[in-house]
């Protein structure tokens, strides 16, 4: 009666639980493990605007430049900001996290602090990993560099890409050295694009000159087609074009990696 009573007791019990309860451990886990991830992500878009991802062979981290590059100073409350500080340990980590193949930069920025501008392009000309940039809606003022600055880069067609000189707002002194220092900064600019492209010095600077096109200002918009053809950006595409052609790099790479490390087994076999 007893042994009865505690299966009928065992079975009531085994009823009233959930059903992940009633399942292997190693289940639970991984739903577990899931929901940790999907949190993580969310967490991750909200505060830096990126996010993990890939198609089960390749991990790809995909970082977002919108709104305005803020640098030193605090842009206001309203504004749509990109961090420089938040940006520079992202690149850092990207390039020394093993699990992640490659960089998909995706642009949609008016421009901002050219010196933070600078630095972020210059973190993401130096990485070994396989980079992509896409420019969507614009990529305009220091945002050109930025998108040069990826291995491979491209443009939407709808996209559009404003040259312009260095400008400052603020109090500034009307001096000499005032307008040698932004002829400088200038010099820095144009050089990164054009070591970074296929476009000649001479042609970026004309762009940037160009007193015919725009009515309160000086400087070249230009379109998706228009960029590719000047030899600013790489090629014209979408979303679906800039992954497959970073998966491709990501491939090349591994396989270079492969035959370097097969060659180093042969080497040290012979020593």
């Amino acid at each position: 009666m007893e042994k009865t009573y505690s299966a009928m007791r065992a079975a009531r019990y085994a009823v009233a639980q959930p059903a992940g309860a009633r399942n292997d451990s190693g289940e639970n886990k991984d739903r577990s493990e899931a929901r940790d991830d999907e949190k993580q992500q969310t967490d991750q878009i909200v505060d830096n605007g990126s996010v993990i991802t890939g198609d089960g062979r390749h991990m790809i981290h995909c970082l977002t430049v919108i709104g305005q590059i803020e640098g030193h100073n605090v842009l206001p409350s309203q504004n749509k900001t990109t961090k420089y500080e938040h940006v520079i340990p992202q690149l850092v980590a990207i390039e020394e996290e093993p699990r992640i193949d490659g960089l998909l930069m995706i642009l949609n920025t008016v421009g901002g602090d050219v010196e933070a501008g600078l630095a972020i392009a210059e973190l993401v000309a130096g990485m070994k990993k396989p980079t992509v940039s896409l420019v969507l809606g614009g990529g305009h003022s220091i945002g050109v560099p930025l998108a040069v600055a990826a291995k491979h880069s491209f443009i939407a067609p709808s996209a559009t890409m404003t040259i312009h000189p260095v400008r400052m707002n603020g109090l500034m002194l009307g001096v000499p050295q005032t307008l040698e220092y932004f002829q400088r900064m200038q010099e820095r600019i144009t050089q990164f694009v054009t070591d970074n492209s296929h476009i000649t010095p001479q042609r970026f600077y004309e762009l940037a000159m160009n007193t015919e096109e725009l009515v309160m200002d000086v400087g070249t918009v230009l379109d998706g087609p228009d960029a590719v053809k000047e030899g600013l950006i790489d090629s014209l595409g979408s979303l679906s074009d800039a992954i497959d052609c970073l998966y491709q790099m990501i491939d090349k790479a591994k396989k270079a990696e492969k035959k370097a490390s097969k060659s180093t087994k042969k080497t040290g076999k012979k020593a």
